[in-house]
C-alpha cells in the first residue's frame, strides 16, 4: 500500500499547530494546496481525521489514534534521511580503497599526487592488504575498490582486468644464475629459494603452476612480505620468485630479475568493485589513473 508522507505532513503541521493558517504558512504552501493535501489524505483513508469550524480545527476520534504513529513514523523517515545524507556527505569527503602491498608501495603515491590535484579536500584510505583481504573489504563495503589479483571465483564481484604480469626469478646479483637471459625450473632444483606465506595470493598462483613439482624445490626461507624477500636475496640467502612489477619498483642494490619458464607463471591484476554498485566519480577517476600508470609500467617490462 502506498503512503501518503505529504498528506502526513500536512496532517502533522494542522495538529501541531491547531490552524490550517499557520499550518500552510510553515509548509509554504497556499491554504488551498494544503487543504487538498490533507482531502486526498482522508480520501485515501476512508476517514474525517479532522474537524474544522469556522474558529478551530480538532482531532477526530480517528485523526487522535492516527496522531502518535504518524508522529513517530515521520521521525524514523527523518533520523534515516538524515544518517544518509551523513553517509552521503562522508562518501564526497573520503574515499576508501584496498591494494596489494606491492602497488600500494611502489606505484600508489605517484598516483595519489596526481589524483590530489584534482581532489585536493578528499581524505583517502588505503587498505594495503593481501588479495584475499581486499576482496573482502570491497564486499563488506569498507573499500570502495580494490588492486588486486584477478580471481576467477569471485562471482560477487566486478571484475575489470588490467594487466598481465609475470612472475621472475630474483636473483643476488654474485650468482652464476643472474647472468642469464631466462632461468628453467630445472635449474633452480637444489637451490635454496625464498618464497611468501601461503596466506597470500602470489603463493597460491606459484603452488597451482607447479603442481606436485614444487615438492622437488629447495625453499629455505618463507616470509609474509616481498620487501622481506628481497631483502633476503640481497643478502645471498636465496633466490625468490616474485611478480615483475614488484621488483621493478624497488631500489634493491645487489638483486636481478631473470625470466622464469618452463612453466612460466603469471598474474592478472585488476580493478574489483562490489557487483551492481556504480564507483563514485572520485573513485572513477582515481581508477582512471592507476590504470594509465600500471598499463605504462606492463608496457615498459615488455620492452
Amino acid at each position: 500500500m502506498r503512503v501518503d508522507f505529504l498528506g502526513l505532513e500536512a496532517f502533522l503541521s494542522i495538529a501541531d499547530r491547531g490552524s490550517f493558517n499557520l499550518a500552510a504558512a510553515h509548509l509554504n504552501l497556499s491554504q488551498t494546496a494544503l487543504s487538498h493535501r490533507m482531502k486526498k489524505l482522508e480520501d485515501d483513508l476512508g476517514l474525517k481525521l479532522l474537524a474544522r469550524t469556522t474558529r478551530q480545527v480538532s482531532l477526530t476520534p480517528a485523526g487522535q489514534d492516527l496522531l502518535p504513529k504518524a508522529r513517530r513514523l515521520m521521525e524514523e523517515i527523518a533520523i534515516s534521511f538524515a544518517e544518509l545524507r551523513r553517509q552521503g556527505k562522508d562518501r564526497q569527503e573520503r574515499l576508501a580503497v584496498g591494494c596489494l602491498p606491492t602497488i600500494a608501495i611502489h606505484y600508489l603515491p605517484r598516483v595519489l599526487h596526481e589524483f590530489q590535484a584534482e581532489w585536493p579536500g578528499l581524505t583517502v584510505q588505503v587498505h594495503d592488504n593481501s588479495a584475499s583481504e581486499i576482496a573482502e573489504h570491497v564486499q563488506a563495503g569498507r573499500a570502495e575498490f580494490g588492486i588486486t589479483i584477478v580471481s576467477a571465483n569471485r562471482w560477487d564481484l566486478e571484475i575489470a582486468p588490467l594487466l598481465k604480469e609475470p612472475f621472475v626469478a630474483v636473483c643476488p646479483v654474485g650468482h652464476p644464475l643472474a647472468t642469464e637471459a631466462a632461468i628453467d625450473w630445472s635449474q633452480l632444483e637444489g637451490t635454496p629459494l625464498v618464497r611468501i606465506s601461503p596466506q597470500t595470493g602470489n603463493r597460491a598462483l606459484i603452488d597451482d603452476a607447479l603442481g606436485s613439482r614444487r615438492e622437488q624445490m629447495t625453499w629455505r626461507y618463507e616470509c609474509q612480505h616481498v620487501a622481506t624477500a628481497v631483502s633476503l636475496v640481497a643478502e645471498g640467502l636465496g633466490i625468490a620468485i616474485l611478480p615483475r612489477l614488484s621488483i621493478e619498483g624497488t631500489d634493491a642494490p645487489g638483486v636481478r630479475a631473470v625470466t622464469l619458464r618452463n612453466p612460466g607463471i603469471s598474474r592478472t591484476l585488476g580493478v574489483i568493485s562490489k557487483k551492481g554498485l556504480p564507483l563514485s566519480p572520485a573513485a572513477s577517476a582515481l581508477v582512471a589513473l592507476i590504470k594509465r600508470r600500471l598499463k605504462a609500467e606492463g608496457r615498459r617490462s615488455a620492452d
